[in-house]
C-alpha cells in the first residue's frame, strides 16, 4: 500500500518506551538554553540586530526552500549568518524544474529558516576538468581569509577545491586537491579538511569501503606526503572529524546511502587521540578491524526518517553542537525522474538535531534519534552583542584608555565590523562593549583580526566594578591566545598559550570563551568547527563569574573585531533515554535445543521448515547445528531453508546465542521475522567482501529487510537492503525487537548486538507496512562451508 503523509505526532517504537517521556523532560529542561527566549526583535546594533531565535523548529529544515539537500556541510559566515551547501541534485523539482543545480547553497538567520542563495558552479562556468562529471558532498572551511569549498568529482575520482572571499561566491576553482593516484584504494569522494592544535591542515576522503587521511600544504590546495587508512567497513564514507578535550572524532556513515525507503544509512563515530588514529569506537573496536562497528550517533529510528547520514557538525551561540545530516521521508522517499527522464534519485532533505555528548561520545538527542515533530531550536540571538552589518556604533559604549579610537568598516568577508585606531600610546587598552547584559554562565565569541605587527585584539566580559574584567587575547607580539583575568583591578595571572607558527593574523579568526560554573575555556578557530587552533582552561575567582557587559578590546595597532555577543551557556544532556529491556520469558515460543530431535521434523513441532529440513542439521551438545547452505534467500532467488514458529501476539523481542566462525565471504547465519520469501527482517553474522581490499572479507552483524518499494505501483517490486550493527564475534548474542505500530499500520523491528550476552550495541530499526503475520525464525545460508550453532531462541514479551 501507499504510504500516507506521517505526522509529528508519530508514536516512538517500543524499545523506546520511556524514553520519549525522558527526552520531553530534557528538552524542557534545556530549553531556556536553547531556543526559548521570547526578547523581541531590536535594532539596536550593540544589542541585537536580527530577529530572535525561534522556539522550535520541525524536521526538515530545507522544506520551502529546496525539495531535496543531499550531504549538507554549515558554516557560520563571517557576516554572522549560517551557510549550507548540498550534493548537485534536482533541488527544484517543484517549481517545475527538470535540471540540476550544482553544489547548492542556502543561507539562513537561524539555522532553521532557510532560503536559496545561489550554486557554487553553473553549467555555463564550471571549469572543463570536470568532464561533465555530477559534483558532490561539499565541505566549507573558512581559513586564510577565503572560503575553502572542497567538493567530490566522482566522473574523474577525484576532489576538488573552490575558494571564494564571499559564503555565496563568485568561486574561484583551485582544480584537483588529490594526486593520481590518491594513495587510498577506495573511491576518493566524501572529503573533509580538519585543523590541528599545531597547525597542520589534514584532509580525510574515501568511500567503499576505506576513509584515508594525508597532510595538506600550507595553502590548503593539495595533498602530500603519507596516506593513512583510518577507517574501513563496509561502504565507509562521509568522514567529519572534530577534536574535542583530548579526543579527535572521526564521524563516518556505512551501509547504502540512496536506495529510497531501502537506505541503511547511519552515522557512526570513532576517537583517538591522534588526527590520523588509531580511532576506536565505544566498544574499543578499532575502525580498521574488518568487522563492522558500533558507535552509532545517529540511526533510523522507526519515525519518518529513513538512512540518516553523511553529517556534518554546527555550534550554536550557546555552544551546543548540533549534527547536520540528510534523512529519506518514507511518504516520498524517491524525486521524479529528472534530467530528461535519465536520473532517478532518493529524496535526501536537510535535517539538524542536537548532539550531546554523554560520557565521552557523540549522539544525537541522547540516543532517540532522528526528531520527527516540534523540537527546541537553536540558540541563534545573543543576550548582548551584535554583528555591526547596520554600520556605526549606536548601542555600543567604549572604555578604557583610548576609547576614542573605535569605528566601523567593512568587508567583503565580514560586512560591517568594528576597528580601532590606537592613540598617542600603543599601549593604552581600548574596549567597545555591546548593551544589554551577558549572563554568568555563558558562551561569548568574537571574530577578530590583527594587522599591525604588535597589536592583540580580544573578546572581554566586563562586569560592574570596572577592576573586575575577563579579556581572551589574540595577541601578536606574543604569537599567542592569552587569557588575563582581572577582580579589583589586579591581575589575577595571565595564562598564554602558543599559537601556530603560520597563524594567519590578519584574516578573521573566530575566539570563543565558555564560563560553567568557575570554569573557563577559551578556544581559537577559523571557522567555529570544532578544529581549534588553541585552547586553554583555568578555574575563575568567584568575583569573575558575574552576569556583566560582552565586548571587544584592541590595544596597539591593526585590531579590527566582528560579531561579537553572549549568550546563555547551553545545559548539557548527560544521560542516554533508556532502551526497555526484554520482559518476562514465554517458554511457549522458545526453543532450548535440548532434545536429540531435529526441530520440524516430527510431529506436533512447533516448528515448520520452508524447503526443508536443511541438509547436515542435527543436534549437538545442546545446540542446533546447521551447516551454511549454498542457497540464497534473495529478491527472486529462493532456495534457502528457513526454520519457523509462531510468534506471540503483541509486541515481543527474540534472542538466540549463536556460535559461528565463518571462514568465506557470503555465510551467514541468524534470525529472521518471515512472513515469506520476499517480506522479512533478518539479523545475521555475515561475511561481505571489501571493496577494493585485496581479498580482504569483513565479518558484520547485518540487519537486512526485504519487500516491495512503495514508491511502485502498486507497491510490489522487490528490494533488500541492509544496515550494520555492532562488532561481531566467534559466539554473538542476537536479538530483534518488534512492535506493531497500529496508528500507521506497520511492523518496527529494533535489532541489536552483544559479544557477551551482558552489554548490547544498539542499532536501527527497518519498518514494513503490516500485510500478514511475522514468524520467527532462523537461517544458515548463501553459501556452504561454515556452520552454525544455535544454543537457544528465547522469547520475551514486551514491558
Amino acid at each position: 500500500m501507499r504510504r500516507t503523509r506521517r505526522t509529528a505526532r508519530r508514536r516512538l517504537p517500543r524499545w523506546a518506551a520511556g524514553a520519549a517521556a525522558l527526552v520531553w523532560l530534557l528538552t524542557l529542561a534545556s530549553a531556556p538554553a536553547h531556543g526559548t527566549q521570547s526578547r523581541p526583535a531590536t535594532p539596536a546594533h550593540g544589542t541585537q540586530d536580527r530577529p530572535a531565535t525561534p522556539a522550535t523548529y520541525t524536521n526538515p529544515v530545507s522544506t520551502g526552500a529546496v525539495d531535496t539537500f543531499p550531504d549538507p556541510a554549515m558554516i557560520r559566515g563571517k557576516d554572522g549568518l549560517w551557510y549550507a551547501y548540498g550534493t548537485q541534485n534536482p533541488v527544484m523539482q517543484s517549481k517545475g524544474e527538470d535540471g540540476e543545480r550544482i553544489l547548492p547553497i542556502l543561507r539562513s538567520a537561524d539555522m532553521v529558516t532557510w532560503e536559496y542563495a545561489g550554486e557554487v558552479f553553473t553549467p555555463a562556468d564550471r571549469p572543463a576538468w570536470h568532464g561533465g562529471s555530477r559534483l558532490w558532498a561539499p565541505e566549507v572551511r573558512y581559513a586564510l581569509g577565503l572560503y575553502h569549498l572542497y567538493y567530490s568529482v566522482p566522473g574523474r575520482n577525484t576532489v576538488g577545491l573552490a575558494t571564494s572571499v564571499s559564503p555565496t561566491g563568485p568561486w574561484t576553482d583551485r582544480g584537483a586537491v588529490l594526486p593520481s593516484p590518491s594513495g587510498c584504494p577506495s573511491g576518493n569522494i566524501d572529503q573533509a579538511q580538519f585543523t590541528d592544535t599545531d597547525g597542520t591542515p589534514y584532509l580525510y576522503w574515501g568511500s567503499y569501503d576505506t576513509i584515508c587521511v594525508a597532510r595538506l600544504n600550507p595553502s590548503l590546495t593539495r595533498t602530500e606526503g603519507e596516506v593513512t587508512q583510518v577507517a574501513r567497513g563496509r561502504r565507509a564514507e562521509g568522514g567529519f572529524v572534530v577534536r574535542r578535550d583530548d579526543f579527535y572524532y572521526l564521524f563516518y556513515s556505512d551501509a547504502g546511502c540512496c536506495d529510497g525507503a531501502y537506505s541503511g544509512y547511519q552515522v557512526k563515530v570513532g576517537r583517538s587521540t591522534s588526527p590520523t588514529g588509531p580511532f576506536t569506537d565505544d566498544e574499543g573496536t578499532d575502525l580498521m578491524a574488518l568487522t563492522s562497528k558500533a558507535g552509532v550517533v545517529v540511526g533510523a529510528n522507526g519515525n519518518r526518517w529513513i538512512g540518516p547520514g553523511h553529517n556534518s557538525l554546527q555550534t550554536d551561540l550557546a555552544g551546543q553542537d548540533w549534527l547536520v545530516y540528510h534523512g529519506i521521508p518514507a511518504e516520498a522517499p524517491d524525486l521524479a525522474p529528472a534530467s530528461g527522464g535519465t536520473l532517478k534519485l532518493t529524496r535526501r532533505p536537510m535535517l539538524i538535531d542536537r548532539l550531546d555528548w554523554i560520557d565521552g561520545w557523540p549522539v544525537v538527542r541522547a540516543g532517540a534519534g532522528p526528531s520527527d515533530g516540534p523540537a527546541a531550536a537553536p540558540v541563534t540571538s545573543w543576550a548582548a552583542g551584535g554583528t555591526f552589518n547596520e554600520g556605526g556604533l549606536s548601542g555600543w559604549r567604549a572604555e578604557g584608555a583610548a576609547p576614542a579610537g573605535w569605528s566601523t568598516a567593512s568587508d567583503p568577508a565580514a560586512r560591517g565590523h568594528a576597528v580601532h585606531t590606537p592613540g598617542p600610546s600603543a599601549k593604552d587598552t581600548a574596549y567597545l562593549l555591546a548593551g544589554g547584559r551577558a549572563p554568568a554562565g555563558l558562551r561569548a565569541e568574537a571574530d577578530l583580526k590583527v594587522t599591525g605587527p604588535g597589536g592583540a585584539a580580544g573578546l572581554t566580559l566586563a562586569y560592574r566594578d570596572p577592576g573586575n574584567r575577563i579579556v581572551a587575547w589574540l595577541d601578536r607580539s606574543r604569537g599567542a591566545l592569552v587569557t588575563d583575568v582581572r577582580v579589583g583591578g589586579r591581575s589575577r595571572g595571565e595564562q598564554v598559550t602558543a599559537l601556530p607558527s603560520g597563524f594567519s593574523w590578519d584574516t578573521w579568526n573566530n575566539v570563543s570563551v565558555e564560563v560553567r560554573g568557575r570554569r573557563l575555556t577559551a578556544e581559537v578557530t577559523g571557522d567555529r568547527l570544532r578544529d581549534p587552533v588553541a585552547v586553554q582552561s583555568r578555574d575563575l575567582p568567584a568575583a569573575a563569574v558575574r552576569e556583566g557587559a560582552v565586548g571587544a578590546a584592541a590595544r596597539g595597532a591593526g585590531a579590527a573585531a566582528d560579531n561579537v555577543g553572549a549568550a546563555a551557556l547551553y545545559r548539557p544532556v548527560t544521560k542516554r533515554v533508556a532502551v526497555a529491556p526484554p520482559g518476562r520469558l514465554l517458554p511457549g515460543y522458545g526453543d532450548e535445543f535440548d532434545t536429540a530431535t531435529v526441530p520440524g521434523t516430527r510431529a506436533g513441532s512447533p516448528w515448520q521448515w520452508v524447503r526443508g529440513p536443511a541438509a547436515g542439521v542435527t543436534m549437538s551438545g545442546g545446540a542446533l547445528s546447521w551447516p551454511t547452505q549454498d542457497a540464497e534467500l534473495h529478491l527472486g532467488d529462493n532456495t534457502a531453508s528457513v526454520l519457523l514458529r509462531d510468534a506471540p501476539e503483541g509486541d515481543f523481542t527474540v534472542e538466540t546465542k549463536l556460535r559461528f566462525a565463518p571462514g568465506r565471504a557470503a555465510q551467514q547465519a541468524g534470525l529472521i521475522l518471515y512472513e515469506n520469501d520476499d517480506r522479512w527482517f533478518k539479523l545475521v553474522h555475515s561475511v561481505l567482501p571489501l571493496t577494493n581490499g585485496d581479498g580482504a572479507v569483513l565479518d558484520v552483524s547485518e540487519f537486512g529487510k526485504e519487500g516491495e518499494r512503495p514508491t511502485t505501483t502498486p507497491p510490489t517490486a522487490v528490494a533488500n537492503a541492509p544496515m550494520f550493527g555492532g562488532p561481531t564475534a566467534d559466539t554473538m548474542w542476537l536479538r530483534m525487537t518488534y512492535h506493531r505500530d497500529a496508528a500507521h499500520r506497520e511492523h518496527e523491528v529494533r535489532a541489536s548486538t552483544s559479544r557477551d550476552g551482558v552489554h548490547w550495541s544498539p542499532g536501527g530499526t527497518w519498518t514494513l507496512p503490516v500485510r500478514g503475520a511475522l514468524r520467527i525464525g532462523l537461517v544458515s545460508h548463501n553459501r556452504s562451508g561454515a556452520t552454525a550453532d544455535f544454543d537457544y531462541v528465547r522469547t520475551y514479551a514486551a514491558r
